[in-house]
């Protein structure tokens, strides 16, 4: 696909609408007061917006943050944002009272200056995708850009809808970023390309799983997934999770993809769920024992094929990874990925988790920050956000 990048654009004087993700983990301090657990996603933005104030442009920021189901809720304002942005910027930032209305249009900015939009799922119409919101959203600016990847999937008002309004519209530099390792990774990737898939469900996959299979050269699978494959070979998973109504899809999906796939060898099963509880390493699940990690053969096998790969794919643990010991195998994955020199793109969520528990992030080539437009994306499925930018 071809689409402007804000490196195309002549923003002097220019007042730019920039669609960030701001969507942060809130919590309440002691003051009763609403506080930014993480402000991960803050810094992600800042190269784009550094680079539109550095080329002379005036700055409407606008996010969602929550679900707060279109009504207001002071409890998911994005003012924390605000105050945050302003101190990793070293300028002020203003925050405005709302996304919209005759106080909105009175605050735009100048060249130079900075305006936080108030969260947009504050108005139902930002996820029904109203056209008439979206033109009152477009009239804020004179350039769009697109910098918030993890919400491309969503046909909103500010990721799709406006875009028709607008005279011109780009990708942000995290945007970029996102669709070419993403776009490398499944259109033209190194060979051998490998996958590695983790979590609890075949049926969240399912997409992911038969597109990746199409591409890639190896597809390594652990997590809960597995048992429901396993148990469609017909062996023994004792009480480990597996999606019963989804057998004869793991069973399709194994004569599919033949070879290609590689499953567990050996287990670490438990009787119970809890960190720090009695466990042991199987190749056969007894009955009443849980598998909750990929055993040591099962981490040399998958280590030796990662060891080899030009591309690796990773989205999804390998075990229970949020109650060690049973980050082991994902860990030791990570690791392996981080060792094989291969360009290697990783989904959020806890894939990310294990690689800064195992210390290589800086070994990562690509960490993405759209856990569900990611997942999508190696799905083959067109993102709405993605696909508004089309040339």
């Amino acid at each position: 696909m071809s689409y402007l990048s804000i490196r195309d654009l002549d923003l002097n004087g220019k007042r730019v609408f920039i669609r960030v993700d701001f969507n942060v983990p809130l919590v309440k301090n002691d003051r009763g007061e609403m506080e930014i657990s993480s402000d991960k996603r803050i810094k992600a933005s800042l190269p784009t917006i550094q680079y539109a104030l550095e080329h002379g442009a005036g700055l409407v920021l606008a996010s969602h943050l929550g679900r707060p189901k279109g009504k207001r809720n002071p409890e998911m304002s994005l003012q924390p944002v605000a105050t945050r942005l302003a101190e990793l910027l070293g300028r002020p930032v203003v925050m405005a009272p709302d996304c919209v209305g005759p106080e909105v249009a009175a605050m735009l900015p100048a060249p130079g200056q900075v305006l936080l939009l108030e969260n947009l799922r504050f108005h139902p119409q930002e996820e029904k995708n109203d056209p008439e919101f979206s033109k009152q959203l477009a009239a804020l600016c004179d350039v769009y850009v697109n910098d918030a990847f993890g919400s491309a999937h969503r046909a909103h008002a500010s990721t799709a809808g406006m875009i028709p309004f607008v005279k011109t519209a780009a990708a942000g530099l995290l945007m970029e970023q996102e669709l070419k390792y993403l776009g490398m990774a499944t259109r033209n990737p190194a060979r051998p390309c490998v996958a590695i898939l983790g979590g609890a469900k075949v049926s969240d996959k399912i997409e992911v799983i038969a597109n990746l299979g199409k591409i890639v050269d190896r597809l390594l699978i652990g997590g809960a997934m597995a048992y429901t494959f396993l148990k469609a070979q017909g062996l023994p998973v004792g009480k480990s999770l597996v999606e019963d109504d989804k057998l004869d899809l793991a069973r399709s999906l194994m004569a599919s993809l033949g070879t290609k796939l590689l499953l567990p060898l050996d287990h670490v099963v438990v009787s119970e769920i809890a960190a720090g509880a009695a466990h042991e390493t199987v190749e056969t699940i007894p009955d009443g024992k849980i598998a909750v990690d990929i055993g040591p053969k099962t981490i040399a096998e998958y280590a030796q094929v990662i060891a080899a790969a030009k591309t690796v794919i990773w989205n999804g643990p390998m075990g229970i990874f949020e109650k060690p010991p049973f980050d082991t195998g994902t860990v030791a994955l990570a690791k392996a990925v981080a060792d094989s020199g291969a360009t290697s793109v990783v989904g959020g969520g806890d894939s990310e988790k294990a690689i800064k528990a195992a210390g290589v992030t800086s070994k990562i080539s690509h960490v993405s920050t759209g856990g569900g437009a990611s997942l999508e994306f190696l799905a083959g499925i067109e993102l709405p956000g993605v696909k508004a930018l089309e040339r």
